[in-house]
């Protein structure tokens, strides 16, 4: 017999939005009255350096705005602090939980996270489901004919693309349902300063999608001094919009813009099925590659001091604001690993403690492409000339000059390595890790 006091808990993580939630609709189906929860996981938070970490501060504000929004629905969102395993089995213990209700993350914590979170709560009789949300396709839904996974983007695109003609869309109306949230008052958020956190002062990019901008964006993607970016990541990072909206729209405003949301989902369809990339190269034969461990260099390149002006803009930007522009972030990766040398890993350990968008499989994805060793990856021997690259994408400076005031001034540093000399470095070096 169910006890008619048995709640649903529904666990906020990547997802923070009420509308178009899938497992939240599902919660909202349960049958029980449904208390929205959030944990702002320490295991996590123990790890970030920095005290005004942009990312934390992003979260923080849409709780408060989840918050408020459940307010008005006579509810709350009840927010706690601590390991997720501590967590629930307080919670377990203190209040008459029937159900736990989420949705799916691909990432290695949260796959060992979601395991022993399932195995407390099965220990108790309480119900865990997880729920796809934060991508279309997930895990083996599109693969070869043969079954195994892709590992070329352009052919698993087209698959995409087939398998939404024939499975159509499906959009959740959580708001339709709003009467069986739990009522009644929640404990009061924890501020952000008793989780060890500070505001950063950061302004960050609406939610709202700009039409006209996705309409151009084939046009203006590649030019760093214009607003031709949706600056929808971080939103999509952390599910303040449904991606499940955004491919609707992106279907019928821009093909360009829509292989950008099908990249994010190969990326995390090779994470799931290729997770030793978090450590190593996804061509394991690219780990024998002599890289060089100059700290030195690796510093000039971190505080954008290369003497390679695109390249110190964009770090300069990712230092200054948490964002750098996709092109530029393909050209500074490039001067790490080919000019310099230095491995992949660092530049990518360095883009996740700074980025405000970032994800795991992405970043990853991305420094791999960019160091020749991932797949579907730049052949080793394609080097971005930085120059160049700065000549045919900030052809006036624009977005140089912002970043990088003393450019062209005697303030400027030379150039760390002189470009044919690193390019034919990084041949030899990529020949003989391949080769021996």
């Amino acid at each position: 017999m169910q006890n008619p006091s048995a709640l649903t808990f529904f666990w906020f993580r990547r997802d923070l939005r009420l509308e178009d939630n899938h497992g939240l609709f599902q919660a909202l189906k349960s049958g029980n009255p449904v208390q929205p929860l959030f944990i702002l996981d320490s295991n996590i938070l123990s790890q970030l350096e920095d005290p005004r970490d942009r990312r934390v501060e992003f979260i923080y504000q849409h709780l408060q705005k989840l918050d408020a929004e459940l307010r008005k629905l006579g509810s709350g969102l009840w927010v706690e602090h601590g390991s997720p395993q501590e967590v629930w089995s307080r919670l377990t213990k203190e209040l008459p939980i029937a159900k736990v209700f989420t949705n799916h993350d691909y990432e290695p914590y949260a796959q060992t996270r979601d395991a022993e979170i399932g195995n407390l709560l099965g220990s108790k009789e309480i119900e865990f489901r997880t729920f796809k949300d934060q991508v279309i396709f997930e895990k083996s839904e599109v693969v070869k004919d043969d079954g195994l996974p892709y590992t070329v983007f352009t052919p698993y695109s087209r698959k995409w693309k087939a398998r939404l003609q024939e499975d159509p869309i499906q959009f959740y109306s959580t708001l339709s349902l709003t009467g069986n949230f739990r009522q009644g008052e929640v404990p009061p958020m924890p501020s952000l300063e008793s989780i060890g956190f500070a505001p950063s002062g950061a302004v960050f990019p609406g939610e709202s999608l700009d039409r006209d901008l996705v309409r151009n964006y084939a046009a203006q993607r590649d030019i760093p001094s214009i607003r031709g970016t949706s600056r929808l990541s971080v939103h999509l990072r952390f599910g303040t919009v449904s991606i499940r909206k955004l491919v609707l729209e992106a279907r019928s405003l821009s093909e360009s813009w829509l292989n950008e949301l099908i990249w994010r989902e190969f990326y995390q369809m090779i994470l799931w099925h290729f997770p030793h990339v978090v450590n190593g190269a996804f061509r394991s034969k690219y780990d024998h590659i002599k890289w060089r461990h100059d700290e030195g260099e690796f510093l000039r390149w971190c505080e954008g001091r290369t003497g390679y002006p695109l390249v110190d803009a964009g770090m300069r930007e990712l230092n200054a604001t948490g964002f750098m522009h996709n092109r530029v972030r393909m050209v500074t990766a490039s001067f790490l690993t080919k000019h310099l040398l230095i491995d992949w890993r660092w530049g990518e350990a360095y883009f996740a403690e700074k980025l405000l968008d970032f994800d795991l499989a992405s970043n990853n994805g991305g420094w791999q492409w960019a160091a020749g060793t991932g797949c579907d990856a730049a052949p080793y021997f394609r080097i971005f000339n930085p120059e160049s690259q700065m000549k045919k994408f900030d052809p006036k400076g624009k977005y140089v000059r912002h970043w990088v005031p003393e450019f062209g001034t005697p303030a400027y540093p030379r150039p760390v390595v002189e470009h044919s000399f690193a390019r034919e470095r990084c041949l030899a070096v990529f020949k003989e890790g391949l080769e021996g």
